[in-house]
């Protein structure tokens, strides 16, 4: 039977149902303000996992995951009396049901997507405020909560068993975990809010014995698991996120409400890193199922993905090692299609296969090894059972993966005019003419099969998406795996880089306008295409396709502006390089200037929006004067490529475009250069439409987070400011 990691006892523990044949489980589910990312829904995935474990062992499972209709994501907002729902639905002009219901749809197509089992029930918040409220009645009646001014605390001090799940039982322990600002109507900070009172104006609002307000964020988990499962269940699922405070406080809601323990194992899934770090929307790395279909790769392949670690360890996402799930998923499945074309044994091999199916099933069982589980797939496949026999032993093993491996046998229909060309091909085949053999399968190549000869027999099937997607253009996913060319020889007189992130319009008019204006030099455009989803990387191939002078590199997603910067200086082979942002139009001759100011070798940077700081705490532009400069700007940044050797490259810490400049225009006063501008240089600047389609608040933390990061490398070189030179 499944084994589990309970993070409440600490232990691995057995599932032993409550009711014989029955296990009852609840999976704290979305907030549906906005997309649910993929880390998300990797913890959907261990739930997933479990139900499926314990379906292939012959238990019923009654599944329930909540939906949060309310918004209370954070203890900290609740305490602010916030509500993100409503905020979502402010900012998009929608009521707040309006936008619950989209993310609602949205979050259900995205589990569809990965193969996740639907829930059997998805009760939302907004529709059982009546048991939440019958609950915290209770619990003021027995002493455990107390009511100030409309506002229903749970008293932590009356509950002896709060922090159990946690650790955290020590009150100074408590206070660190919580991190917000002391509510000054709480008698002990620790105390969390049952109910409060909604403030003049709040859209979403219900009536209670304490006046208008509205649900905590513990309580409504407590409220629809035991409506749905009853005052004791089986499995209790969520993320590492919610074990303090959100399930610390839901045990002890139950528990005070039931007083007796009510849920039987707590699991809790681990973090999905992205590149390195925690997914955050201020750090530009939250992806979402959307943003791998948009290049090309299949969902599931992200459900392949967390295969290869335990629900309880932390799994960096990289698209890199997200390719190589795409590869690894299309090869189990093209194996199971090509297997579901051979006639059927019989019931042949039955033993080899149980003896198959039970290894995989220890793996399983083992606290859900389904890394084990996953090497033990491809084992299998090499082994030396029959191909049939392989096809039935894959299909008992997918029960559990949720792969879809047997997707090949719908999806690689082919119409009859493709069956009929493949069929002359082979005849050809018979009769050695392979040159029109050959024609024929390059024909259906680019009308986007593949064909495959097997022994004795052809097969053909249509491309899959992420295929076709690999032969339009190579992607990278990372700066790591493009090759340095900055010890190679100058290959053109001037690089013009730029970096293009969507916004079609913003590129044209700046390739264009550049490439009018360089006259007769031997020159080069490295455009390096960022991730774009709005068509932005086929019109640059396209044009590249009738430009000589212009390359383009794609990424495979958006990669933050110090690694996708120094993809460009990487690649860049001109003697002298120009980076110009997809704001800048260029009217007239920037470069021959550039050029001239780049002639004298103490001068590293050179461009014609320049800034002076007089401590580095407080930048201001060179109030349109040109000379020497603390920074340049990187609407126009130019320098020597022979710099870069000293120099290096930019930091990939800086993921957002803002103070970027700051910090590579320091290194390269660190190594002695100096920095003019040239406010003569035409170049007009228009709207930076990153810049626009950000709130101000995201603007305001993104570019400060910048800001620390230059000030903890740079903030005592005072040095280095033009202010400190002539005052010597």
């Amino acid at each position: 039977m499944l084994r589990l990691f309970n993070t409440l006892t600490k232990t691995f523990d057995e599932v032993r149902p409550i009711e014989p044949g029955v296990v009852k489980m609840y999976t704290c589910g979305p907030t549906v303000y906005r997309d649910a990312h993929i880390g998300n829904l990797r913890s959907y995935f261990m739930a997933d996992w479990i139900r499926r474990a314990l379906l292939a062992q012959g238990l019923q499972v009654v599944h329930i995951k909540n939906i949060t209709d309310v918004g209370h994501m954070r203890q900290e907002v609740l305490e602010r009396g916030e509500d993100k729902v409503i905020a979502a639905a402010l900012a998009e002009g929608k009521t707040a049901g309006e936008i619950a219901e989209f993310y609602t749809e949205r979050f259900l197509s995205d589990e569809s997507k990965v193969n996740i089992l639907p829930a059997q029930e998805f009760p939302k918040a907004t529709d059982h405020i009546e048991e939440m409220v019958e609950i915290v009645v209770e619990l003021e009646r027995k002493g455990l909560a107390y009511e100030v001014q409309g506002n229903v605390y749970f008293e932590v001090g009356s509950f002896p068993g709060y922090g159990k799940l946690s650790g955290n039982k020590a009150a100074a322990e408590l206070l660190e975990a919580v991190r917000v600002e002391v509510d000054p109507l709480k008698r002990d900070a620790r105390d969390f809010t049952l109910w409060k009172k909604a403030e003049p104006g709040r859209l979403l609002k219900w009536p209670s014995p304490w006046g208008d307000g509205f649900p905590g964020w513990h309580i409504e988990c407590s409220a629809m698991s035991i409506k749905y499962l009853g005052r004791k269940f089986d499995i209790h699922t969520g993320g590492v996120d919610n074990i303090f405070p959100h399930h610390e406080g839901e045990i002890a809601q139950s528990e005070g409400f039931t007083g007796e323990p009510v849920v039987n194992i707590w699991t809790h899934g681990q973090h999905l890193l992205a590149d390195g770090v925690k997914m955050s929307k201020s750090m530009g790395n939250s992806y979402i199922l959307s943003d791998i279909e948009s290049q090309g790769i299949e969902p599931l392949a992200f459900r392949y993905l967390c295969l290869t670690a335990r629900y309880n360890t932390r799994l960096n996402f990289t698209f890199s090692s997200l390719k190589a799930a795409q590869r690894g998923l299309l090869r189990l499945r093209n194996m199971a299609w090509e297997w579901s074309m051979l006639p059927s044994q019989n019931g042949q091999n039955k033993a080899d296969i149980s003896e198959w199916h039970g290894r995989f099933m220890e793996r399983v069982n083992d606290n859900l090894d389904l890394p084990g589980a996953l090497a033990l797939t491809w084992e299998m496949v090499r082994s030396e059972l029959p191909p049939q026999a392989k096809l039935e032993a894959m299909k008992s093993f997918d029960d559990i993966l949720g792969l879809d491996l047997n997707r090949g046998e719908r999806a690689y229909q082919v119409p009859q005019e493709v069956k009929l060309k493949v069929s002359d091909r082979s005849d050809k085949r018979t009769r050695d003419d392979y040159q029109n053999a050959d024609a024929i399968r390059n024909a259906l190549s680019e009308e986007g099969y593949v064909v495959q000869d097997a022994r004795g027999d052809t097969r053909v099937r249509p491309k899959t998406a992420w295929e076709k997607r690999q032969e339009a253009w190579h992607s990278f996913s990372s700066s790591v795996e493009v090759p340095s060319l900055i010890d190679e020889p100058d290959a053109a007189e001037l690089t013009i880089g730029m970096v293009a992130c969507n916004y079609l319009s913003d590129v044209q008019r700046c390739l264009d306008s550049a490439l009018n204006w360089v006259g007769d030099r031997n020159v080069e455009v490295v455009v390096v295409d960022n991730g774009s989803a709005d068509g932005t990387d086929r019109w640059l191939e396209e044009k590249a396709a009738v430009e000589p002078r212009l390359r383009i590199i794609h990424t495979d997603h958006v990669l933050g502006e110090g690694a996708v910067k120094s993809i460009l200086l990487k690649q860049a082979r001109g003697k002298t390089v120009v980076m110009l942002d997809t704001s800048v139009e260029v009217s007239g001759d920037i470069f021959g200037p550039i050029e001239e100011a780049l002639g004298d070798s103490t001068i590293g940077v050179t461009g014609p929006f320049g800034l002076r700081t007089n401590d580095l705490h407080h930048f201001h532009d060179g109030e349109g004067e040109s000379g020497f400069m603390d920074a340049m700007q990187a609407y126009c940044f130019a320098f020597r490529r022979a710099r870069l050797k000293d120099v290096g490259l930019p930091r990939e810490t800086f993921r957002f475009y803002r103070n970027l400049d700051l910090d590579y225009s320091f290194q390269f006063k660190d190594k002695g250069y100096k920095i003019v501008a040239d406010t003569s240089l035409p170049v007009q600047l228009h709207e930076h439409r990153v810049w626009s389609a950000l709130a101000e608040g995201e603007r305001d933390e993104l570019s400060k987070k910048n800001y620390r990061r230059f000030l903890d490398k740079w903030g005592d070189r005072t040095d280095l400011l033009v202010d400190s030179h002539h005052s010597n």
